[in-house]
């Protein structure tokens, strides 16, 4: 096995450490010297950006919030679906991911942050959609563990009613809500509804086709249920 090599640390604006690690054919990111993400395991975040850009991409310009940048995997999967005129605005929390993403990450996901319709913000997603209304069609969520939180507390109100209730606000009608997340979480699954979203949760593996751990994906449409009445579906 080849050893892990330290490519850079950083901090998170609470003080917590971050680590980016190499070895031949593998990037990964730890977070309080637990692993974060690899980059070996990046399809759930490609089948995201899928699933919730479908109708987007039909759209003239459309506006894309990217909450979470990552290792780059979701804004490439997004920018690879969007058109021309798209806006893809990218919340990241961490500046160091940033400078990791322009540096030894951006390879990764061909250099994505390049692209002429990103538009990155160095602050909490939460911190956006507060200020934000009627703007996005699309928001993606690749925030830490998805709604178990895992690296900031502070994340666990994105996935609350204030959170949901931010989110509506700040999507355009019939604007539609994506979330990875790392485990099942029915009680997310119900608030999602509650907040006024038709959800639909999805499956997939990391991996994709050649396997992986499962990851779940939730979808929230605005103004998609006949008669403005919401529902769920499972897969």
């Amino acid at each position: 096995m080849n050893p892990w090599n330290l490519l850079g640390k950083t901090t998170t604006p609470s003080g917590d450490e971050m680590a980016l690690m190499h070895r031949p054919g593998e990037h990964l990111i730890l977070a309080g010297g637990k692993p974060l993400m690899s980059s070996r395991m990046h399809g759930s975040e490609e089948a995201m950006a899928d699933m919730a850009c479908r109708q987007a991409r039909t759209l003239a310009a459309p506006v894309v919030l990217v909450g979470g940048l990552g290792m780059g995997f979701t804004l490439r999967a997004t920018l690879d679906l969007l058109p021309v005129d798209a806006t893809v605005v990218v919340a990241e929390l961490v500046a160091g991911v940033v400078e990791w993403n322009q540096g030894p990450l951006g390879h990764l996901a061909d250099h994505p942050l390049k692209d002429r319709r990103v538009q990155v913000e160095v602050t909490p997603v939460d911190h956006l959609l507060r200020a934000t209304k009627a703007r996005f069609d699309v928001v993606l969520l690749d925030v830490d563990n998805g709604p178990s939180a895992f690296t900031t507390v502070g994340n666990e109100w994105l996935y609350g009613d204030g959170g949901l209730a931010a989110i509506k606000r700040a999507l355009r009608a019939g604007g539609m809500l994506a979330v990875w997340s790392a485990h099942e979480d029915r009680r997310f699954e119900q608030r999602m509804k509650y907040a006024g979203f038709w959800v639909s949760v999805e499956r997939v593996r990391a991996r994709l086709k050649k396997g992986g751990p499962h990851h779940v994906i939730f979808l929230g449409q605005l103004g998609a249920a006949r008669g403005g009445d919401t529902g769920s579906t499972r897969r």
